[in-house]
């Protein structure tokens, strides 16, 4: 039998950086994956500065080894129409690769994982948790995204949440598109539908194409998806093979007031499992990583009393840091002046694709960034916006 003070379950941003906190803290921490790292993961894979800042991480180290690529400028429009310019004229986010970011953490992480093992059973067992008959742990922490079986055991209904539905692929242009291909590296294009519920992207990191649509709709996704990726071969922009590479994937935009229970007697959720995902962009390593951080100083508040009282500061600094996000019932939050306008009139106007689509919905310009340090201290007040 393995005993432990915590189990976290999910290896990715949020996972591994709650453990590292942990660890570093002195707690005695397992993480536990499905997948074996490194490992693909759908996603558009664009980060702000704030990720790193947070994570302290070094630009100029991570790209000795790994793909960061500057984005100084976006192309914003309503989708299959004409398209605004915004150059910044600095780095303002970063194009990575998932498969490459989340094993960087891990590695960070001085906590003992179990790669490759899915968690076929949670029980609990005398005040504390029993996993796939052999794990002890005095507290769950879910980590696994939106299907996490932590989420499930404190009451999650997958099936039945209003999520954000996406498809992405990732291609590689091989030597010879490479030498033709037209559009530079570090292009963005965003290209938002009409009812601003969701939006297309075409981003190029490197040799790298990424490609993708996202919405809060419904509907029929994959015929959106498709379409979309055949306008963009249209144009040249996109290789037919890269469709091959389509992966869906679902998560819970945060809202306030509602969403997941994020704690339980002996458990509590981050990341993608918490629904902690910004409604606007669905961007969610950003919050991932504050979830964890959040967690972590709750976790080390509470001394080793894991009652749900004792973890209840935890939510109430997830309502605090995201107060004012995913307010809307399923739309972007807007005030009703700009609402009337409609998205042509927004994406088309320079102004309010700079302030309000890109400064505020994507790449959270203003917000002072969580201070991860180098051990959490658990009687420092936890952050708040």
């Amino acid at each position: 039998m393995e005993n432990y003070e915590v189990l976290i379950v999910g290896a990715g941003p949020a996972g591994s950086t709650c453990a590292r906190l942990l660890a570093e803290a002195g707690l005695s921490v397992l993480l536990i994956d499905r997948d074996r790292f490194p490992r693909d993961k759908p996603c558009a894979g664009w980060i702000t500065p704030a990720v790193l800042e947070t994570l302290h991480i070094d630009p100029q180290l991570y790209r000795r080894e790994r793909l960061l690529q500057e984005i100084r400028e976006f192309r914003t429009g309503a989708i299959y129409g004409s398209e605004v310019v915004t150059d910044y004229r600095r780095t303002v986010s970063y194009g990575i690769r998932r498969g490459e970011f989340d094993h960087f953490l891990l590695l960070r992480s001085t906590a003992p994982c179990i790669l490759g093992e899915p968690v076929a059973s949670l029980e609990r067992r005398g005040g504390g948790w029993l996993v796939n008959g052999r794990i002890k742990a005095r507290l769950v922490i879910g980590a696994g995204g939106h299907h996490c079986p932590v989420a499930r055991a404190l009451g999650a209904q997958p099936a039945r949440e209003s999520t954000i539905t996406a498809m992405v692929a990732e291609y590689e242009l091989q030597e010879e598109q490479l030498a033709r291909y037209e559009l530079p590296a570090g292009w963005t294009a965003l290209s938002f539908t009409r009812d601003l519920k969701g939006y297309g992207w075409l981003l190029r990191k490197g040799k790298f194409l990424n490609i993708g649509l996202g919405s809060l709709a419904g509907g029929n996704l994959r015929e959106q998806v498709l379409n979309f990726c055949a306008y963009h071969q249209g144009r040249g922009h996109l290789p037919a093979e890269a469709l091959r590479h389509l992966q869906g994937h679902a998560y819970l935009p945060y809202r306030n007031g509602g969403g997941r229970r994020l704690v339980g007697d002996g458990a509590l959720l981050i990341g993608d499992a918490a629904g902690v995902s910004y409604p606007e962009s669905g961007e969610g390593i950003l919050p991932a990583v504050e979830s964890a951080v959040m967690a972590a100083q709750a976790v080390l508040r509470a001394a080793g009393d894991y009652r749900q009282e004792k973890l209840d500061h935890y939510p109430a600094a997830v309502a605090a840091r995201f107060a004012g996000k995913g307010a809307g019932s399923g739309s972007f939050a807007l005030p009703a002046a700009v609402n009337r306008l409609g998205a042509a009139a927004i994406l088309s106007n320079g102004w309010l694709t700079r302030h309000l689509v890109l400064d505020r919905w994507f790449l959270h310009r203003g917000e002072r960034a969580l201070d991860l340090g180098c051990q959490p201290n658990p009687l420092a007040p936890l952050p708040s916006s």
